[in-house]
């Protein structure tokens, strides 16, 4: 089955951060997802771009409306994502929790729909 993991964390403090422990980061994610192609988990992952760089669509009743950034201002904000295969629900949160994010952020898990 597969999951998403989502990586969510505060992404000043990321973009505040020396170059040593970003690169410490870097190593680490790098280490990560070694592992779970080694172990044939991993389908897919990327990191995103800051918030500031977003954009949020809705379209109520029809009527678009488009705004610059993020939507809600929170602690925490999405940093990137895993798609990861898991025989079960055990096994995802297993990858989630040695996630390197989970160590200062969190991580939600989110089975995908099956068609």
């Amino acid at each position: 089955m597969q999951y998403l993991l989502l990586i969510y964390t505060n992404e000043n403090a990321m973009l505040k951060a020396s170059r040593e422990a970003a690169s410490q980061m870097i190593g680490a994610y790098t280490a990560y997802t070694e592992a779970m192609k080694k172990a044939g988990a991993w389908v897919a992952s990327n990191r995103l771009r800051p918030t500031s760089e977003a954009t949020t669509v809705r379209n109520p009743n029809g009527k678009k409306s488009v705004l610059n950034g993020p939507f809600a201002e929170t602690k925490e904000q999405l940093a990137g994502f895993y798609l990861i295969e898991a025989p079960d629900l055990d096994g995802a949160l297993s990858w989630a929790a040695r996630c390197p994010g989970a160590a200062h952020g969190s991580i939600e898990v989110r089975p995908i729909w099956t068609t």
